[in-house]
């Protein structure tokens, strides 16, 4: 089975709520020689999944500005999708999954009705 578009993701029934760790890794990429350039490709997060129940890694394209959250900030992921790297080995393959997203964000609290009723008021008497 070939995934060419990966899996999309449920954010809310796989993950749940989602707090920031910390930046895991950056990876680079390798100039014409094989070399490692200075040009990042792409950063992994740790994310503290809920639903999950454990910690989750997500990577964010480079073009993406590096995040610096606050430790336990609640995040969302913009886009996500699962998906599959296969390595041959010698009784079949080894298979790894790894998630990617376009962006990382942080998660908009909800405004409480109290505040809604004080807005109002306020707007009322103007």
């Amino acid at each position: 089975m070939r995934l060419a578009q990966g899996i999309v993701i449920d954010k809310e029934k796989t993950f749940g709520l989602l707090k920031f760790s910390a930046l895991r890794r950056e990876v680079f990429l390798q100039n014409e020689d094989g070399t490692v350039s200075s040009e990042v490709k792409e950063r992994t997060y740790d994310l503290k999944s809920r639903e999950q129940g454990r910690m989750i890694q997500v990577s964010i394209p480079a073009s993406v500005p590096l995040k610096e959250f606050d430790y336990n900030a609640e995040v969302e992921l913009i886009n996500p999708v699962a998906d599959t790297v296969a390595n041959a080995t010698f009784r079949g393959a080894d298979v790894d999954w790894y998630i990617k997203a376009d962006d990382l964000i942080l998660k908009e609290k909800a405004v409480t009705s109290a505040g809604n009723t004080q807005k109002a008021a306020l707007n009322k008497d103007k």
